[in-house]
């Protein structure tokens, strides 16, 4: 969630440091990931370079057909020439002007300059150059009322900080501005604005056909209709608090949907009016075979259990998750019906992910919104749409069924310091409480606390509001150590394997991340589905790391990092009988291919003193041809399908491991005499397995075949079709003398034998 600083002030005093509040939403409540300072920069006296301009000339360029010289009055003692590409303004023209010196947003340092023969004193800016919106095509106009020379930022929000907020899935109501002031609020103790929206005065009575065929999947559905709508582009203080947010504006009445979305967290949509059958709305599910083609071009064959929007013919509009091409609010729309509603968030999850199609609306529903939101998100609308499209509120209907009822909570105010560790006064907790939103009716024994609508889905129990009066108190909690006499016991096996695990591959060059327990469908077949997931992409249960750190791996290459090595070492949850069976695995992925992973596979091999057993196998996601079981789990190069490039990985069960170390550790002499060491390069089958020649030359060059290691796979026309060649580095040593070069040829002899008669393999010359 992108928040605008100057849009959140709207509804909250936020006059700490920012690196403050990041830290107390941090602790208390959601990760701030970013602070970005969007605009022109506020350096040096550079926002009072920028000035409200007034064209008192404007005529073709003398020496370019596409340009304009300009004169325009910036309130200086004489105007300023300037010249301008863009042809969308005339004489009287209010602009935006920057002089020389002005450093733009993206870092250019404006200077006169002499533009084919003429004297430009300065720049008419574009919405994008302001970084207000994203056209290009023309200047931006401004509104009339406007004196020349006034400062910029007094007509536009010129610079903004914008915090980068990742709320987790149980927290919907912060995925709104107004959800974040709230927040704040209750954090600092600040006073918090009254929820936006004015309702204007309703010009007429008409009627609003609203039929609800199923109130389980929509409990509410509120239609405005709006007569006489202009559509045209929004104002430039709309277009950037759009753009600040991370959402791109299109024009007045669609920006309405989206500002209100996101400023009170109730998603919305426009139908044009004229375009419904007999002019109505029906809630209702799919019917067999039924399609729509959506607002993004694609036709979609529909479920019975999809809900749907329809009018009296036809769908036109997958509820809460995209509307559909024939009823879209074009340039030439007059009548306007505003759709303001609640939906039932599994339903909504479910449709998405089988549609494949998620959407900022979807998000939102899918987390469950407020369900006694909506009045006042079509409030909002109502009064921007009035304001910003000259229409005329035409009428209305509201159709609700049953909405469910805040949750009443009866509250021991002495469990909360019993729980937390620390002592919270009876007057703080109520206070907190209260601040929160909830109406705490006192008692001597317990209280009876009623959540607020907008928590009523995560504020359920006791111990939920023990969580919201320990989460105000985090920072009194000291820190201290355990006392010495406190410490005591070992680490179990596993875990002593584990942690030696982990030091190899850290040793190795490896990072390890930490990534979610739950994935997408398509990377767990088989897993199991949570019956009420938090999104699309988390909603089964994982059987394997290697999809998590893939993930971990193309964020790392998005950033532009190289030289990626991540592992991870968690729980997956393959199937068993009824529920599944929890392991922990160890995965890893590298870049470079086959050769980094199974390397990093012997060096966990090694410190475990096992043998790491290479065979060819298969696996999903890897490639089919450069995979190998090993002791523990596999190791091979993925699919390029899977990961652009070249990627290797492995995954290895510690349960597995754990068993299969050796309880007992044979030690053999270290051998002093000189080794003779030869590489041997054979000609073989294509499908021979290098680990079976591996095993086949140790069991032929016993005991003097000390050390044999594959350096190289070769292939070529020459070696014949279905061939291959494999060279190996192999080390002849014996434990009772030096051996000589007759000795070393006959252990070869030995080698070169065994494997032409069990492969048909020849030595190369």
């Amino acid at each position: 969630m992108r928040v605008p600083l100057s849009w959140l002030r709207d509804y909250v005093p936020v006059d700490m440091p920012l690196d403050e509040l990041a830290d107390r939403l941090a602790v208390s409540t959601a990760e701030v990931e970013n602070i970005v300072r969007r605009g022109v920069p506020d350096t040096d006296g550079n926002l009072g370079l920028y000035r409200v301009g007034r064209v008192l000339e404007a005529g073709k360029h003398p020496n370019a057909d596409r340009l304009q010289l300009c004169r325009v009055d910036v309130g200086e003692a004489e105007p300023r020439q300037i010249v301008c590409g863009a042809w969308n303004f005339g004489t009287g023209a209010n602009v935006a002007v920057a002089l020389p010196g002005a450093v733009l947003p993206d870092g250019t340092k404006l200077e006169r300059a002499k533009l084919r023969g003429a004297v430009s004193e300065g720049m008419i800016l574009s919405e994008r150059e302001l970084q207000l919106g994203h056209d290009h095509a023309g200047i931006l106009v401004l509104p009339d009322g406007w004196e020349p020379g006034t400062p910029l930022a007094d007509a536009l929000p010129l610079a903004d900080d914008v915090l980068e907020i990742e709320s987790t899935g149980n927290r919907p109501d912060l995925l709104s501005i107004y959800g974040i002031a709230r927040e704040i609020a209750a954090l600092y103790d600040l006073e918090l604005a009254p929820v936006p929206g004015v309702e204007p005065e309703r010009a007429a009575d008409e009627p609003v056909d609203v039929q609800i065929e199923d109130y389980d999947g929509c409990p509410v559905y509120i239609g405005r209709l709006f007569r006489d709508v202009q559509i045209g582009a929004s104002p430039a203080w709309l277009k950037a608090r759009l753009t600040a947010a991370g959402m791109r504006p299109i024009s007045n009445v669609v920006d309405v949907t989206n500002y209100v979305m996101l400023a009170l967290g109730n998603p919305l949509h426009v139908f044009d009016h004229a375009k419904l059958a007999e002019g109505r709305i029906v809630v209702r599910r799919a019917r067999a075979g039924e399609r729509l083609r959506t607002l993004d071009g694609v036709e979609r064959d529909l479920d019975p259990r999809d809900l749907l929007i329809a009018d009296a013919a036809r769908a036109i509009a997958i509820a809460g998750i995209m509307g559909g091409e024939d009823t879209e609010v074009t340039d030439s729309t007059t009548d306007v019906l505003l759709e303001a509603a609640n939906f039932e968030p599994t339903g909504i999850l479910r449709s998405s992910e089988r549609l494949r199609l998620r959407t900022e609306g979807s998000n939102r529903w899918e987390k469950g919104v407020d369900p006694y939101l909506a009045p006042y998100a079509a409030r909002l609308a109502t009064q921007l749409i009035v304001e910003l499209s000259s229409a005329r509120w035409a009428g209305a209907a509201d159709v609700r069924g049953e909405l469910p009822q805040p949750p009443r909570i009866a509250y021991r105010h002495e469990r909360a310091s019993a729980l937390i560790g620390l002592t919270v006064h009876e007057a703080q907790q109520r206070h907190l409480l209260e601040r929160l939103g909830c109406a705490v009716e006192p008692d001597d024994v317990e209280w009876i606390v009623t959540v607020p609508t907008w928590r009523g889905r995560d504020v359920t129990r006791e111990v939920d509001l023990v969580e919201e009066i320990a989460r105000f108190e985090l920072a009194a909690v000291p820190f201290t150590y355990p006392e010495r006499s406190a410490m005591f016991g070992r680490l179990t096996e596993v875990q002593r394997v584990r942690r030696l695990l982990e030091e190899v591959l850290v040793g190795a060059g490896f990072f390890e991340v930490y990534t979610p327990g739950l994935t997408a469908s398509e990377h767990a077949p088989g897993g199991l589905v949570l019956p009420e997931p938090i999104s699309a992409e988390l909603g089964v249960l994982r059987t394997s790391l290697v999809p998590s750190l893939v993930e971990a791996a193309q964020t790392n290459v998005d950033a532009g990092n190289e030289g990626i090595a991540l592992f991870e070492v968690a729980r997956v949850y393959p199937a068993g009988d009824g529920l599944p069976d929890e392991r922990v695995h160890v995965g890893a992925i590298v870049a470079g291919g086959l050769g980094p992973a199974k390397r990093a596979a012997e060096l966990l091999a090694g410190a475990l003193k096992l043998e790491p057993g290479f065979t060819q196998t298969q696996r999903p996601l890897f490639h089919q041809g450069k995979t190998a079981a090993m002791t523990g789990g596999h190791v091979g190069e993925l699919d390029p399908r899977v990961l652009e490039g070249r990627w290797g990985a492995l995954e290895l069960d510690l349960a597995e491991l754990v068993a299969a170390v050796p309880r007992r550790i044979t030690y053999v002499d270290v051998v002093t005499y000189p080794a003779v060491r030869q590489d041997l390069a054979f000609v073989l089958p294509e499908e021979v397995p290098a680990a079976d020649v591996v095993a086949a030359m140790r069991a032929a060059g016993e005991p003097e075949l000390r050390e044999v290691r594959v350096f190289d796979e070769y292939r070529s026309l020459e070696l014949g079709p279905g061939k291959k060649s494999l060279a190996f580095a192999v080390s002849f040593q014996s434990p009772e003398r030096t051996l000589t070069d007759e000795d070393a040829a006959a252990v070869r002899e030995r080698v070169v034998k065994a494997l032409a008669d069990g492969f048909g393999a020849t030595l190369r010359a």
